[in-house]
């Protein structure tokens, strides 16, 4: 249709200008064409891919689903899986981080077993890389050979039963101070702070066992339980990197590097572990 009303116009007036405009309105209706069915097929496309997602509650701009989890997660999760999940399977967007929820036994399986190397990988935290110098840790590191290898050695060195076996003789000792220590405030008639008192022996054990001593003399018994229940409050807390992790990431990324030279370069080498 266009080229036949583009041919009678050029016949009208055969003028070079007519003819140039006529043709720069004939591509641009095409280009206007290609790109409306463009638009259109991969709009089709996506909303294929989105019919294959689990289910999913209306989300709001920017935020996604943050608004409906509480300070209870685990409830509000109890209940949107309740409404949304189908099968056991829910999709929630929380900020802009896609988030599977597994509320049923067969999910869980299919999660924990079946495509148990695909969810085995974990992202990259900015927390974690301060707090154990870099992508290093154990708990932190993405799944791939390095995490292997971190694994076979922590499980040959620190946890083979050998190896825990050679360390019964400090726990007993470890056992025998708590002990003491119990008897002496309840000859005193003194109370005593177990919480306080079983986060030491949990600190000297494992330093026992990693560093081979303990720490008491130089008082690092009582940092250690404070470094970890403030560790805890950063991994645990809200962190803006687990909803936005773009633009934590360039923001923090400076931050984490000024970090980790600074331990390097303050760390005492006895405390260095």
């Amino acid at each position: 249709m266009s080229e036949i009303i583009v041919s009678d116009l050029i016949a009208v007036d055969g003028s070079p200008a007519v003819t140039l405009v006529l043709s720069l309105f004939f591509l641009i209706l095409v280009a206007a064409l290609v790109h409306h069915f463009s638009s259109a097929a991969g709009a089709w496309r996506k909303k294929g891919r989105d019919d294959r997602l689990p289910p999913s509650p209306p989300a709001m701009p920017v935020i996604g689903h943050l608004h409906l989890v509480s300070s209870r997660p685990h409830v509000s999760l109890r209940d949107l899986a309740a409404r949304h999940g189908d099968e056991g399977l829910m999709l929630l967007r929380l900020g802009t981080v896609r988030t599977l929820v597994a509320s049923s036994p067969r999910a869980a399986q299919a999660v924990l077993r079946t495509h148990d190397q695909s969810f085995a990988s974990r992202p990259r935290s900015v927390v974690g890389d301060v707090l154990s110098w870099g992508p290093s840790d154990v708990g932190f590191a993405p799944y791939g050979e390095r995490w292997r290898q971190s694994k076979k050695l922590v499980t040959t060195h620190l946890l083979s039963s050998k190896k825990v076996q050679s360390y019964r003789a400090a726990r007993e000792e470890e056992v025998s101070a708590v002990i003491s220590k119990i008897g002496r405030a309840a000859a005193a008639h003194t109370a005593v702070d177990m919480s306080e008192l079983l986060s030491s022996f949990t600190s000297d054990v494992v330093c026992r066992a990693v560093a081979g001593r303990s720490y008491r003399a130089e008082g690092w018994n009582k940092v250690f339980p404070e470094l970890i229940g403030a560790a805890m409050v950063l991994m645990g807390g809200f962190n803006l990197e687990n909803f936005y992790p773009g633009p934590a990431n360039v923001a923090g990324g400076v931050d984490v590097a000024s970090a980790l030279e600074g331990r390097e370069a303050e760390a005492p080498l006895g405390h260095d572990f």
